[in-house]
């Protein structure tokens, strides 16, 4: 056993679930483009697709690991990846009415 990579011809072909597709296409549709994309490892659960529409929405999509991430959001025209969360990114972001809430889940219900 080596720890040679496999030749990209062998290497094995990732591509998103189809509801992730639908998802972020929807997405770009209502937000329009320029979408952008933070991809953010959240341990076990896999990798979140937080997307941030040229209208500053949020919106998000967890897939299992990062390959699976980076072939969701090249499959979609319109989105652009961006490398972290910087300032200017940030001060785009305008999250909905009750955005903060719903993404606190059961903890904002107690």
């Amino acid at each position: 056993m080596t720890d040679e990579a496999e030749p990209a011809d062998q290497q094995r072909k990732v591509s998103a679930p189809s509801s992730v597709h639908r998802a972020l296409t929807a997405f770009v549709k209502a937000h329009h483009m320029p979408t952008k994309a933070v991809l953010q490892t959240v341990g076990q659960a896999g990798v979140r697709i937080t997307l941030i529409g040229a209208d500053g929405i949020l919106g998000d999509q967890v897939v299992d690991d990062l390959a699976t991430a980076q072939a969701a959001v090249a499959a979609v025209e319109g989105i652009e990846v961006a490398p972290e969360w910087d300032r200017e990114l940030v001060s785009t972001a305008n999250p909905a009415p009750g955005h903060a809430k719903k993404m606190a889940g059961w903890v904002a219900r107690t």
